[in-house]
């Protein structure tokens, strides 16, 4: 014989349930899973296709560096009921972040395209040759990622233009996340 068992209210909103719909906790959760997505995709272009990145490049990875965990610990602070000033300034950092890499990949952008001059650093490493004897034979060895250069593109926009893109839609999951933040108080 089969017990029916009836789900209350009050189970419906237990712990798991109710966060996983709350959209603070999801705001901050898909803005650490697209910043691992797009760490992930960019060592993949570098460890597997062998496109290596420029110094701006490797510059615009820091913002999803402090994203992942920053998006998780802001995740877990509101799941814990932790007071809303915490998520909104978890969400501010992450947004201010967001909107300064996408400044940077459009920096970076124009620079592909010659709009504006790169940093002097995007020539490669000259420093420490070596003796004049084998200058020429490590001449050979270096191999100079210029930022000036676009090794990749598809339907017409680099990795950089790519990066402005991704970081413009975290910026825009911040902003849902504080507005979200903000109505739960």
């Amino acid at each position: 014989m089969l017990r029916r068992t009836s789900v209350t209210s009050d189970a419906l909103h237990s712990s798991p349930t109710r966060h996983a719909a709350d959209p603070v906790v999801v705001a901050a959760l898909a803005i650490a899973v697209v910043a691992a997505a797009t760490l992930a995709g960019a060592w993949f272009f570098q460890l597997v296709l062998d496109i290596r990145p420029c110094p701006l490049c490797l510059e615009q990875r820091y913002a999803y560096y402090l994203a992942v965990p920053l998006g998780l610990l802001v995740a877990f602070a509101a799941s814990r009921g932790a007071p809303r000033q915490v998520a909104l300034a978890g969400f501010a950092v992450l947004l201010l972040a967001a909107l300064a890499n996408a400044w940077l990949g459009g920096y970076h952008a124009g620079v592909e395209w010659q709009f504006w001059p790169g940093p002097t650093d995007c020539s490669g490493p000259v420093a420490d040759l070596g003796s004049a004897g084998t200058l020429l034979q490590r001449l050979d060895t270096v191999k100079v990622i210029r930022c000036d250069e676009v090794q990749w593109r598809f339907l017409g926009l680099s990795l950089a233009g790519y990066n402005v893109l991704i970081s413009l839609l975290m910026a825009l999951i911040a902003v849902w996340g504080v507005v979200s933040a903000k109505r739960a108080a």
